[in-house]
C-alpha cells in the first residue's frame, strides 16, 4: 500500500517541493534589477552594493554539500521545512532591513537556510519516485523551475521594483514560504533516515574549501586585487584537497566519492558545472545590453528573457516523454548542440538592430538548449544513486549548478572587460561546446526499454510504495 491513496496527493507533494526550489533559485537574481533603489534606500557604497548578491550566492553555494548529507542523516523533509523556516524569516528581515548591514546578514541566513533546504528537494523527489516515466515527468517539472527560475527572477524582479518597492523582492517569500512549511509535513513523506553522525571534519573543510573557492569567482567578477584572489583559490583548492583526503578515510563520508565511479555520472556532474555557466554568463551579459544599451527600464528589461523563460517551461512538459521515448542522451546532445549556437548567435547582436531583430531569436533558441539539456543530466546523475546517498547526490548537483553560475560570470565578465562583450560571449558558446563533446563522448545512459501508454504513465504517478 502507498503512501499515497490519490495522485492529487502526490501532485500536492511535488507541487510543494517545486515552490520550495522556484524561491530559492529566484532569489539569486531577483535582486539584481532591484539593486539601484536598494543602493538609494539604504545608502550602500557602490563596492558593497554587489554583496546584496554575493552574500546570498556565497553561503548557499557553500553549504549546499552539507546541506544534502545532512538531510540523508537527520531526515530530508525536516530540513526542507526546517531550511524555508530560516530562508522565509530571514527573508521578512531583509525586506524590513533600515541599514545595509541588516540587509547583508539576512541575504546570508538567507543562502544558509536555502543550502539546509534545496538539497532535500531534489532528493525527495528520487526518493518518492520510481526510476523511469513518473520521475522524468516530476524531474522535468523540477528542472524547468531550476532552469527558468534564473529568468524568472529578473522578469519578477523588475515588476515588484517597478510597480510595488524592492522590498517585495524579498517578501514575496514570506506567504509562500509560510504555505509551503504548513502544507509540507502533511503531504510530503519523510524517507526513512540513515542514522549515524555526519562527519563533522569533512563538513567543515568542504564548506570552508567551497565558500573560498565561490568568493575567489567573486572577487574574479568585480575586479578584486590580484594576489588576494589567487590566495583565495589557492586556499579553497587546498580545503578541497583535503576534504577528498578524508572522506576516503572515514566511515560515513559527507560526499560518498563512490558515486563518481561511473563515468556517466562523473561526466554529468562535469556538464552541470559547465552549462550553468553559459546560462549565468549570457543572463549577466543580456541584462547589461538591455538597460545599458538598448536603455530599457528595469521592468522593460525584465519581460525581455520572457521568450527565454516561456520556451524552458513548456518544454517541460515535453522532454519527459522524449527522454522516455529516445534516452537521455540524445536529447542532451540537441540541447547542448542548440546552446552553443544560441550563445554565439547572441554574441553577434547590435544595438542598431533593436531587440527583436538581435535579441529575441537567440533568446528563444537559448530557452530552447537549456530546456533540453538539464533533465537529461539530472537523470544521469540521479539513475541507479542508492536511496541513502540521494541527498548526497543531489547537493552535489546543486553544488556544480552554482558553482558554475559563479565560474560563468567571473570567467566571462573578466573577458568582457579586456576584449569587448562578443568575445565573452564567444567564450560561453565555446564552453557549450566542451560540455557537447563531454557528452558526445562520456555520459551514455542505459536507453528506456519501451514506451508506456498513457494509462501507465497515469498510475506511474503513484509514487514508491515506501510509507507505509
Amino acid at each position: 500500500m502507498s503512501y499515497f491513496r490519490r495522485p492529487s496527493t502526490a501532485s500536492i507533494a511535488l507541487a510543494v517541493i517545486v515552490a520550495s526550489q522556484l524561491m530559492f533559485v529566484l532569489d539569486a537574481t531577483v535582486v539584481n534589477i532591484a539593486l539601484v533603489p536598494i543602493q538609494n534606500t539604504l545608502h550602500f557604497s557602490k563596492a558593497n552594493l554587489a554583496w546584496v548578491i554575493d552574500a546570498y550566492s556565497l553561503a548557499f553555494g557553500g553549504l549546499l554539500l552539507l546541506g544534502g548529507r545532512a538531510g540523508d542523516v537527520y531526515g530530508r523533509r525536516r530540513l526542507l521545512v526546517g531550511g524555508l523556516a530560516l530562508f522565509t524569516s530571514a527573508s521578512l528581515v531583509g525586506g524590513l532591513a533600515t541599514s545595509a548591514s541588516m540587509l547583508l546578514i539576512a541575504r546570508a541566513v538567507q543562502g544558509i537556510g536555502a543550502a539546509m533546504a534545496a538539497p532535500s528537494t531534489l532528493s525527495l523527489i528520487s526518493s518518492i519516485y520510481a526510476e523511469g516515466p513518473a520521475r522524468n515527468r516530476a524531474l522535468g517539472v523540477f528542472t524547468a523551475v531550476s532552469a527558468g527560475g534564473g529568468s524568472l527572477g529578473l522578469i519578477l524582479g523588475g515588476a515588484l521594483t517597478s510597480w510595488v518597492s524592492w522590498r517585495w523582492v524579498l517578501m514575496i517569500n514570506v506567504p509562500i514560504g509560510i504555505l509551503v512549511i504548513m502544507l509540507a509535513p502533511r503531504y510530503v513523506p519523510e524517507p526513512p533516515r540513515n542514522g549515524g553522525r555526519l562527519d563533522v571534519t569533512g563538513a567543515a573543510l568542504v564548506t570552508a574549501g567551497l565558500g573560498a573557492v565561490i568568493y575567489g569567482f567573486i572577487r574574479l567578477a568585480e575586479q578584486g586585487s590580484r594576489d588576494v584572489t589567487i590566495a583565495t583559490f589557492v586556499i579553497g583548492a587546498a580545503l578541497l584537497a583535503s576534504f577528498v583526503g578524508v572522506e576516503k578515510k572515514v566511515e560515513q563520508p559527507l560526499f560518498p566519492f563512490r558515486l563518481l565511479s561511473s563515468r556517466t555520472r562523473a561526466s554529468s556532474y562535469l556538464d552541470m558545472l559547465l552549462v550553468p555557466s553559459v546560462m549565468y554568463g549570457v543572463f549577466f551579459f543580456v541584462s547589461q545590453y538591455l538597460e545599458g544599451t538598448l536603455h530599457f527600464s528595469a521592468i522593460k528589461a525584465g519581460f525581455a528573457f520572457l521568450p527565454l523563460t516561456a520556451m524552458i517551461f513548456t518544454l517541460s512538459r515535453i522532454t519527459p516523454r522524449l527522454v522516455t521515448r529516445f534516452g537521455a542522451r540524445p536529447l542532451l546532445l540537441v540541447g547542448l548542440t542548440t546552446l552553443a549556437l544560441a550563445a554565439y548567435w547572441i554574441s553577434r547582436a547590435h544595438s542598431s538592430e533593436g531587440y527583436f531583430a538581435s535579441l529575441f531569436g537567440p533568446l528563444l533558441l537559448f530557452g530552447l538548449g537549456a530546456g533540453t539539456s538539464f533533465l537529461p543530466l539530472s537523470i544521469t546523475i540521479l539513475g541507479g544513486v542508492p536511496r541513502d546517498d540521494a541527498g548526497a547526490a543531489s547537493g552535489m548537483l546543486q553544488t556544480m549548478q552554482q558553482t558554475g553560475g559563479a565560474l560563468g560570470v567571473a570567467i566571462l565578465s573578466t573577458i568582457a572587460l579586456g576584449h569587448g562583450r562578443s568575445l565573452a560571449l564567444e567564450v560561453g558558446s565555446a564552453i557549450a561546446v566542451l560540455a557537447l563533446v563531454v557528452a558526445a563522448l562520456a555520459i551514455r545512459p542505459p536507453r528506456p526499454v519501451r514506451v508506456p501508454s498513457d494509462e501507465e504513465l497515469a498510475l506511474e504517478m503513484e509514487p514508491l510504495p515506501l510509507f507505509e
